[in-house]
């Protein structure tokens, strides 16, 4: 029965990545209250781990990379932001309540309660991070 249901779920899976355009695979690690806000453009490695209430944009990219100091994939924390067309890549930390602005990258770690903006990606004075950005945090 395995060797039957696996291909056929696969098969399911790859249509409605190509339908939607959001690849996130089925083994990635994602807490509760993941919000997506738009269509769209949306690529997640496998091996990121996503924390609660994360609310992620269209364009957004959390990949990987396979060399340097910061070889591996993204940690998020929980309760942050993800604007429009931002990429996190390598293997990074973000804090928790982190608001990453539109188009930033992101290629080192960010501590908790931040605002993270422009290329490269540089923290603002802001301690109020992603407070007022965060959809659909009612989930436990």
């Amino acid at each position: 029965m395995r060797f039957f249901l696996l291909p056929v779920a696969e098969q399911i899976y790859w249509h409605y990545t190509y339908k939607f355009g959001i690849s996130i695979p089925y083994i990635t690690s994602i807490g509760s209250g993941f919000y997506i806000g738009h269509f769209g453009g949306i690529v997640v490695n496998q091996k990121c781990v996503i924390g609660k209430n994360c609310n992620v944009s269209h364009g957004v990219t959390l990949g990987q990379t396979n060399r340097g100091k910061r070889q591996g994939c993204p940690t998020i924390g929980n309760n942050v932001y993800i604007g429009p067309g931002a990429v996190i890549i390598g293997k990074v930390v973000i804090g928790n309540h982190v608001a990453v602005g539109a188009n930033c990258v992101v290629t080192k770690d960010i501590p908790d309660n931040c605002v993270v903006v422009g290329v490269p990606g540089k923290i603002i004075n802001s301690v109020e991070g992603s407070i007022g950005y965060i959809n659909r945090t009612n989930y436990e």
